[in-house]
């Protein structure tokens, strides 16, 4: 059947010396775009126009020319990126790519390898890269896991691990005995844990009232005690209590919560000890944090997200189980067209995705091969470093104050002026949107204890002293000038 392109080569096919000069092109593209951001604006919002007209569907008849796709990304993708590249983004916790992860991504595409089924030499690359990232954190030997999406993801494997676990041991995987028991599980988290979890909850069946909120301490971490209170209640209702999430981290203030003692609950009532570390999973690595992570390798599971702390390329997080089978009794399912190695099992077996991108095993090794591990620790110590100098800003100055001050880089800070007597919650969130508008610098809010906070995360590997200092200096020059408009208005409306 003829059509309009029969030929023996295929309209993807590139000239050879095409393809040769726009991967150079697309090289240098990114080396200037990475260099120059430093002097530009954070952010640039987006005109609506611009959103309809990238929204709506536009294919010619005939395509266009390959040359020509850089100068659309350069001219109507790159100027709205996000701004999470830039050295002064202290929003949230998505940090700047770093250069050899940016080349291990370009290398992974082209190889173009599944890491999901089959043999190859990335699933191999990601089973390291796995017990790379499980020996930083602490977790024993013979931990495994697999390369996720993110947190979120790594979060729903490790549940629903947990699930099939707690249910294997009670002889219940299917039938009635399932239903009955799936129908009274109970998972626990506190009040700060992020929302994936109650997202993965409700993925694997659990209703939204059988995810308990455990209250937190005044620092924001897990109280242990109302959790014992919880979980013991909920067992003389006749429910089943499976499954505790504590936060190595938290997305608000980076607390990390008492793990050895949560470890102790969930061991007495027979529970799993999951920790969602997407952000702080690494802590242990570091010296001055390494005390708040005690008893991190009893955890049964561990989320980490490499694109947070190690700064790889988004989109990649890690699912760390220290006893690997139990994420195949949760996932495996066999199909006679994909019959896996018993030695070494093919890493779908670990996870619901079958087709898997092998970039991602090679972004984290080209970091940790990068950095080593003095790397790894120096990379940390950079944020706490940039951290406490922002902190002593704040002390420093008598208009602002400190909301939250975790272990982590994360500071929660408020402009409270003297004398200020107007609603300081619409002042912070006033303050964050103008800081946000003008450019310089990029944060973002949270609610601390109920108040409107300026939320900073520092987890880049680009931010300097300059760009802590630029972001106070840009808080305070906002907040006057409001406050001084404020003040004026009212002066006027006196006379």
């Amino acid at each position: 059947m003829f059509t309009a392109h029969s030929t023996d080569i295929s309209p993807l096919v590139l000239n050879p010396d095409t393809f040769r000069e726009e991967l150079v092109r697309a090289a240098h593209w990114a080396a200037d775009y990475l260099q120059a951001l430093p002097s530009s604006p954070v952010t640039t919002p987006m005109p609506d126009e611009h959103r309809r007209a990238l929204s709506t569907p536009a294919l010619s008849d005939d395509g266009k020319p390959a040359s020509t796709f850089l100068d659309f990304v350069s001219s109507e993708i790159a100027p709205y990126s996000g701004g999470n590249g830039h050295p002064a983004f202290f929003a949230w916790i998505t940090t700047p790519p770093a250069p050899t992860g940016i080349i291990a991504h370009l290398l992974g595409a082209t190889l173009n390898a599944s890491c999901g089924y089959g043999e190859n030499a990335l699933v191999e690359l990601e089973r390291g890269a796995v017990r790379a990232l499980a020996e930083l954190a602490g977790l024993p030997a013979g931990t495994g896991g697999v390369l996720t999406s993110g947190g979120s993801m790594a979060n729903l494997l490790c549940l629903a691990a947990a699930r099939t676990w707690f249910l294997r041991g009670r002889g219940a995987v299917d039938g009635e005995a399932y239903d009955e028991a799936h129908a009274r599980l109970v998972c626990y988290q506190s009040a700060e844990t992020h929302m994936s979890v109650s997202k993965s909850a409700r993925t694997i069946g659990m209703p939204s009232s059988r995810v308990r909120a455990v209250p937190t301490t005044s620092d924001q971490r897990m109280d242990v005690v109302a959790l014992r209170a919880a979980v013991d209640a909920d067992v003389a209702a006749g429910l089943l209590p499976f499954c505790v999430v504590s936060s190595l981290g938290t997305t608000s203030t980076g607390a990390v919560d008492p793990i050895a003692e949560i470890t102790a609950v969930c061991r007495e009532f027979g529970m799993w000890h999951h920790g969602d570390g997407a952000y702080g999973g690494l802590g242990a690595a570091h010296p001055a944090l390494a005390p708040h992570y005690e008893g991190v390798g009893q955890l049964d599971s561990l989320t980490i997200d490499p694109h947070k702390t190690l700064n790889t390329p988004i989109a990649c997080g890690a699912a760390l189980v220290t006893k690997p089978a139990r994420l195949q009794e949760a996932f495996t399912v066999e199909a006679s067209y994909l019959e896996g190695n018993d030695d070494w099992p093919w890493l779908s077996d670990y996870t619901v995705e079958l087709t898997r991108p092998g970039d991602r095993a090679l972004a984290v090794h080209a970091v940790l091969h990068h950095l080593g591990r003095q790397g790894v620790t120096a990379l940390i110590d950079g944020y706490l470093r940039h951290t406490e100098h922002l902190r002593r800003l704040v002390d420093e100055e008598p208009e602002l104050e400190l909301a939250a001050a975790g272990p982590w880089s994360i500071t929660c800070l408020r402009y409270r002026p003297a004398g200020y007597d107007g609603d300081l919650d619409d002042l912070t969130a006033r303050i964050a949107a103008e800081v946000q508008r003008r450019g310089a610098a990029f944060l973002a809010t949270v609610r601390v204890h109920g108040e409107l906070a300026l939320r900073v995360s520092i987890c880049g590997h680009r931010t300097t002293k300059a760009d802590v200092e630029t972001l106070v200096a840009e808080i305070l020059d906002v907040g006057r000038g409001y406050v001084s408009r404020i003040s004026a208005r009212r002066r006027v409306s006196l006379r």
